[in-house]
């Protein structure tokens, strides 16, 4: 597939390209600030892509070399009773930027909403990003600013998970064979 505007290849991410795509990650995680927050490597990555379908993922490439990448995955709306998309990840090489390459890989992934009859594509950015704020803009993509994004992850989520799984392990023993 072709981003035709910019000149990049389009395509969607195999199983080999894991390792280039943990490369850019770790080069977003140090533009967003935040290299010290990646864990992840190239098998894990592999697995829940591609094993566990946990997402999925496009590459861009120019000459052969891949300078961009975008995850995602399926979401739901209540509100639709339809699914939707979340862009985990846009990611552009920033000597590449400016070039059509951020915006081919979102209309690749805005065609796949629209071919699975999705909701809305929905994703995030960091409120000093005015670069990719401004980008966004001009693709008319709404800013909610009355929504704050949440996360439990380490300590927190274990102690607000323990009890449920414990108490679901301990169903799952004691529940009549179907």
């Amino acid at each position: 597939m072709s981003g035709a505007d910019s000149g990049a290849q389009i395509r969607p991410a195999r199983r080999d390209d894991a390792a280039v795509l943990l490369e850019l990650i770790g080069e977003l995680a140090e533009y967003e600030r935040l290299a010290d927050r990646v864990r992840g490597d190239a098998e894990l990555l592999a697995g829940a892509l591609f094993d566990d379908e946990a997402a999925e993922a496009i590459v861009a490439e120019v000459g052969g070399q891949a300078v961009g990448y975008t995850i995602f995955f399926t979401t739901f709306s209540t509100f639709e009773c339809r699914s939707g998309l979340w862009v985990e990840d846009l990611f552009v090489k920033p000597e590449q930027r400016g070039q059509g390459i951020g915006r081919a890989l979102l209309r690749h992934i805005a065609g796949l909403a629209l071919e699975r009859n999705c909701a809305r594509l929905e994703w995030s950015a960091l409120d000093w990003n005015s670069l990719a704020l401004r980008f966004y803009d001009s693709l008319d993509a709404s800013l909610l600013e009355q929504w704050r994004m949440l996360r439990l992850e380490g300590d927190a989520l274990r102690r607000l998970g323990a009890a449920v799984s414990l108490t679901l392990r301990r169903d799952a023993m004691t529940a009549p064979p179907a």
